[in-house]
């Protein structure tokens, strides 16, 4: 099977940005790095090379760390209104908007996603996180507090920002896992050094010019592109360094904790996922199996979230897999930049062998490949959209984390809902789950048995800047989004008077 190689080519002004040499940004300035080393930049839809980074090392690291310090010491940033602060994030919200266009094509190339979803979900929310976040800037409020002690005093606590935070994000939505990051510590008052994945550094370092365009003081954002080792490893373990703010994998999740002890810097983990998705008879099928089949083949799987578990009753089992085929079929696989795709190809050589191989592995364990399981082509790194059956627990595919368009189908048959949730809690993951039924008390039920971070009712993959996200389990440490943002970036400081 091969699909379409004619490709729409990029507007002039993104091929002019691809073509520049990309430096870092550091302290306000775009700064060379002290290696001279470069990081080739491949369009996943082709395999070519579009662009290349600088290779940030630790003597960078040092340098973009040490800006964020004097801007935080300074109280620049920190001691501006809270109103001030929240104009300039609108300002930055407003200006992400105006731009929409532009930053879609350079995700859409540098990700692998359709253009249309690069606009309307990666700009379109990272717009709206800072837009909700500008509104929370002077609200890091703290609270009178009546104390237990005999005698008269005036007590109160107040919350403060951390300080510097490391921002390290993945590359399946470089701008909006940014902004859940950003936004909120930005917000009150932190300043902070993000490390992009060096598969996808570019609408980063667009996000930085367009930071610097609308006024953000020297040293608040600072960008260095580079690998997880030296610049994210120096990064993480640098004692300038309040506080990390991970999404990634839970092997790399694990060495930042282990880092962190150094100075004892706080840390935030958002990691990976093996979201359940549980379907019950009485379900709206007609919604719930367009809604299953995005669940798992948006973005080719390459999501936290992604519902990869499928728990679907005996009674409908085969109408809802025959449904997820016959969504599947509809996909246009195809190159980002060409109008109708939507479905793109995965990030890189590396991930599709990767997932390639747990489809091998999955099979071998007697896994039954019931729609796609195939590579597409030989340019770029497309493959079909996949559907096991007869899958087990024990099996890797159901067991790991494949971050790919892979769903693993199994049935039930028992109507106690506690077995039906032990068998969606059956993972080290606690990201998020999805309850596919018209009973809204079993849905509730359901979403307080499911030990995850998110439980969807009827839906899956939905977010907004409300509310706070994370997960249970290994899938990580503390809460993005929402108040709970507000919180994660900030300390808590008691004060008492004795009147």
């Amino acid at each position: 099977m091969n699909i379409n190689v004619t490709i729409p080519a990029p507007s002039a002004k993104t091929q002019e940005f691809f073509a520049r040499k990309h430096k870092l940004y550091i302290d306000g300035a775009w700064t060379e790095g002290v290696s001279g080393e470069r990081i080739d930049v491949v369009d996943p839809g082709t395999g070519n090379v579009i662009s290349s980074a600088t290779a940030a090392v630790a003597a960078d690291i040092d340098k973009a760390v040490a800006a964020a310090r004097k801007a935080f010491e300074s109280g620049v940033w920190a001691n501006m209104p809270g109103l001030e602060r929240g104009k300039l994030i609108s300002k930055l919200a407003r200006r992400l908007e105006e731009l929409g266009d532009e930053l879609a094509e350079i995700e859409a190339i540098d990700c692998g996603k359709p253009l249309a979803y690069a606009k309307y979900v990666d700009v379109g929310l990272t717009a709206n996180i800072y837009h909700y976040m500008a509104g929370w800037a002077g609200k890091a409020c703290g609270e009178t507090v009546s104390l237990s002690a005999p005698g008269e005093y005036h007590a109160f606590t107040q919350r403060e920002p951390v300080g510097v935070v490391a921002a390290i994000t993945p590359w399946n939505f470089p701008l909006v896992l940014t902004a859940y990051k950003l936004a909120p510590l930005l917000a009150v008052g932190c300043t902070c050094v993000v490390k992009p994945s060096e598969l996808t550094p570019l609408s980063t370092l667009r996000f930085a010019e367009i930071a610097e365009e609308v006024g953000f003081p020297p040293g608040v954002i600072n960008v260095v592109t580079g690998y997880g080792s030296p610049a994210g490893s120096a990064l993480v373990e640098h004692e300038g360094v309040d506080k990390v703010a991970f999404t990634g994998s839970v092997a790399t999740g694990r060495k930042i904790a282990q880092a962190a002890t150094g100075n004892l810097k706080r840390v935030t983990l958002e990691l990976g996922g093996k979201s359940p998705m549980v379907v019950f008879p009485d379900a709206d099928l007609d919604k719930a199996i367009p809604g299953l089949a995005s669940a798992i083949f948006f973005h080719q799987g390459q999501v936290c979230t992604a519902g990869t578990r499928l728990y679907v009753h005996k009674s409908i089992h085969d109408r809802v897999l025959e449904g997820i085929a016959a969504e599947s079929k509809k996909l246009k696989i195809g190159h980002g930049l060409e109008p109708d795709t939507t479905m793109g190809p995965m990030i890189s050589s590396a991930q599709l062998q990767k997932v390639m191989g747990f489809l091998d592995q999955g099979k071998q364990e007697g896994a039954e490949v019931v729609a796609g399981g195939e590579r597409i082509g030989s340019a770029g790194f497309f493959m079909q959209p996949t559907i096991l059956a007869n899958t087990t627990d024990s099996m890797s595919v159901v067991r790991e984390e494949i971050f790919g368009p892979v769903l693993c189908a199994q049935s039930f048959s028992d109507d106690e809902l506690d077995a039906i949730a032990a068998k969606a809690n059956d993972t080290i993951y606690g990201l998020a789950a999805s309850v596919w039924t018209r009973d809204i008390s079993v849905a509730h039920k359901m979403a307080k048995r499911i030990k995850a971070g998110s439980v969807w009712i009827n839906a899956h993959n939905f977010y907004d800047p409300a509310l706070p996200f994370g997960g249970f389990k290994q899938s990580g440490w503390g809460r993005e989004e929402g108040s709970e943002a507000i919180r994660t970036f900030t300390e808590v400081k008691s004060v008492c008077a004795v009147l």
